[in-house]
């Protein structure tokens, strides 16, 4: 099988992208794999790391600032089609998948206008712009979230969770104690995205101290960018910061309570995991969809919101000491991030693929 992959951008599209290419690899040993992404964004130097064929188109996002600029975003965008299609007749792919990012677009529309099959895959509970441009071109849309198929045709969308939590379900689990951490008090982990934010970094430059003589340990993880921020910052020996863990999901299985972002790759590790937690939405992503994602894990149970604009020692300390403190609520919550999760996502996701590509459904 010859297969396309396009997403980009951020790791919430590239991650479940590459736990995708993951199954596909596994399952079919004959593969032919083509990976479509930007020229400047973070999977142009991933996805050769990891020896997949590559090819970067240069793609603009949409300026909802200064609507005038998008008059070269359109032209980029036109350039985009054209080259997608060059790429596309030369690979000569059974199909083509997109997980998201601008990127997305002028690949999956290119594919549609050459009549190859399509998938567009959607991660968050609002879906992107892309994806609501390119739901009348594709053949199927797979999601995340029950709560985002009311904005596709039914015909088309089938709920398969985040691949990502498939993935995350083999990963061995790291103990605290190899970080440093004392093996009978609980673990709290403070993560703000993988580059870190620097609104919350001030913020929590005057929280730190509160942890001071608390009944547990707090791992914090800043991003490469914001880790020197803390260097005057007087840490209490039951916090430790680090800039950036590559195996965070690993010592995730052996921690209590996680405060975070809800993008979409948080959502399918927490979930997978079970892990309890307080969420911070972001307020400056697109429709506020991290701020859905997370009202939809909270309705559930499953998490509770602090609004970054109410986020300080006197909304998230006493919250924190108010579920470390209560492991009932803790287990429920647990819980509820498992009902969420989808542990054969990846599974499900390539029998789609495989059933797309052979026409099974019109047999």
């Amino acid at each position: 099988m010859k297969v396309v992959i396009t997403a980009g951008g951020t790791g919430g599209h590239i991650f479940p992208a590459l736990a995708v290419i993951e199954k596909l690899q596994k399952e079919d040993k004959t593969l032919e794999l083509l990976y479509i992404g930007t020229t400047d964004r973070m999977e142009k130097d991933l996805i050769p790391k990891k020896n997949i064929p590559y090819v970067g188109l240069k793609m603009l996002g949409l300026n909802r600032h200064n609507p005038f600029k998008n008059i070269e975003v359109m032209k980029t965008y036109y350039r985009a089609v054209k080259k997608a299609k060059e790429e596309l007749q030369k690979f000569k792919p059974d199909i083509v998948i997109g997980f998201g990012g601008y990127i997305e677009a002028p690949v999956i529309y290119a594919a549609s206008k050459l009549k190859i099959k399509t998938i567009i895959h959607e991660q968050n509970s609002i879906p992107g712009v892309s994806n609501k441009f390119l739901a009348r071109y594709v053949d199927k849309i797979l999601v995340s979230f029950h709560e985002s198929e009311k904005y596709f045709s039914k015909e088309k969308t089938i709920y398969t969770g985040n691949p990502r939590s498939e993935q995350i379900k083999t990963i061995k689990p790291l103990f605290k104690e190899t970080l440093g951490f004392k093996k009978d008090l609980p673990l709290i982990i403070i993560v703000m995205g993988s580059l870190g934010s620097l609104t919350m970094t001030n913020k929590l430059k005057d929280i730190i101290t509160s942890f001071k003589n608390k009944k547990y340990q707090v791992l914090l993880i800043t991003g490469n960018n914001y880790y020197n921020s803390y260097k005057d910052v007087k840490i209490p020996s039951n916090v430790k910061i680090v800039p950036f863990l590559d195996n965070l999901i690993s010592y995730m299985k052996d921690s209590d309570l996680i405060v975070t972002r809800s993008g979409a790759s948080t959502i399918a590790e927490i979930t997978s995991i079970g892990l309890p937690a307080i969420m911070v939405p972001s307020p400056y992503v697109t429709n506020n969809h991290q701020m859905m994602n997370a009202k939809a894990l909270e309705n559930d149970g499953a998490c509770k919101i602090i609004e970054e604009n109410k986020f300080s020692k006197e909304t998230l300390i006493p919250l924190i000491d108010e579920l470390i403190n209560n492991k009932e609520e803790l287990k429920k919550m647990s819980k509820a991030m498992l009902k969420r999760s989808k542990s054969d996502s990846a599974s499900l996701i390539y029998k789609e693929i495989i059933k797309l590509v052979r026409d099974e459904e019109n047999e």
